[in-house]
């Protein structure tokens, strides 16, 4: 399979496959973005799904990728650092202003950064009606967070760092989805390499969490936390894997914004499955985010 990969890098058969991965990562992302919402702390949530993602690793490792060359290990410590800080930039944001507000905040600033990203690092170029479709996605995401914003009535300085934290950590996307990209190509060995990411890039948070979770007064009941924990792990490989399998075959920026139409999909899972209310207004910017979506793919033919 690695070979067939490998095989569709830079065709218009790797571009299509590019275009499924990234949709079907920004399904599962919004998704993952649900499964954290609410029932636990955002440290401790997390926790369970960097522990059941290293569980869902280490037998791949033990009996099937095996370790890294000695060459790859500076790569992936590089990779866990950046990956580090994203997730501790989304905790701390989680813990100060509601997912509504943070989530669209994060997923707002990273197109915009990684397709300047990808222009600067893998030479790859973007028409005017493409840089419409970026605006008009990203802007439409930072919108829907503006909308969400005026719901809320948290204390206004703990909101104030929260989105402060949200915005670093849009910015921490741009720069693990580039990198990332860049690391994978390296590797040579792409479905490796993801295993090795999966199991290095989690371990920090989950003896963060486990820390935390044996230092609580009234910690939560370890099982529903566990299969929550399970699910998130399962929902990390299809959602990260997949987004970064399409910048692999396909274009960096593009399959980076297609990945933050998540957004369109966190909202259509509020408002079916948790029943939440979206509004005319909220379904006027989930259009146009997918319209900014379809701009930057068909401008790019």
């Amino acid at each position: 399979m690695t070979d067939w990969l490998l095989s569709l890098v830079g065709t218009p058969e790797g571009a299509r496959l590019a275009t499924v991965l990234a949709l079907v990562s920004a399904v599962s992302h919004a998704a993952f973005g649900a499964l954290q919402k609410g029932a636990h702390d955002p440290w401790l949530t997390r926790g369970a799904i960097d522990g059941a993602t290293v569980a869902l690793s280490l037998p791949l490792v033990a009996f099937w990728a095996g370790l890294p060359s000695p060459e790859m290990w500076p790569v992936l410590l590089s990779v866990v650092a950046v990956h580090f800080f994203y997730k501790l930039t989304m905790a701390l944001a989680y813990e100060r202003a509601a997912y509504t507000v943070v989530y669209p905040v994060v997923r707002g600033t990273g197109p915009i950064v990684t397709v300047l990203a990808a222009m600067a690092v893998f030479g790859e170029s973007y028409g005017p009606v493409q840089w419409l479709g970026v605006g008009l996605l990203s802007g439409g995401i930072l919108l829907l967070a503006l909308r969400n914003l005026s719901e809320e009535t948290l204390d206004l300085r703990a909101l104030k760092l929260g989105l402060l934290w949200a915005m670093a950590g849009g910015a921490l996307v741009a720069a693990y989805t580039t990198y990332d990209a860049w690391a994978i190509r390296l590797s040579g060995d792409p479905l490796r390499f993801l295993v090795w990411f999966f199991l290095f890039s989690s371990i920090d948070f989950a003896l963060i969490g486990l820390w935390r979770y044996r230092h609580m007064p009234n910690a939560p009941a370890p099982w529903p936390l566990a299969l929550r924990g399970l699910a998130g792990g399962m929902i990390a490989y299809v959602s990260f894997g997949g987004v970064m399998l399409a910048t692999l075959v396909g274009r960096v920026g593009e399959s980076a914004v297609l990945r933050e139409t998540s957004t369109v999909f966190a909202a259509l899972i509020g408002w079916f499955i948790l029943k939440e209310r979206v509004g005319p207004r909220k379904l006027a910017l989930m259009v146009m985010i997918a319209m900014g979506a379809v701009l930057v793919q068909l401008g790019g033919r």
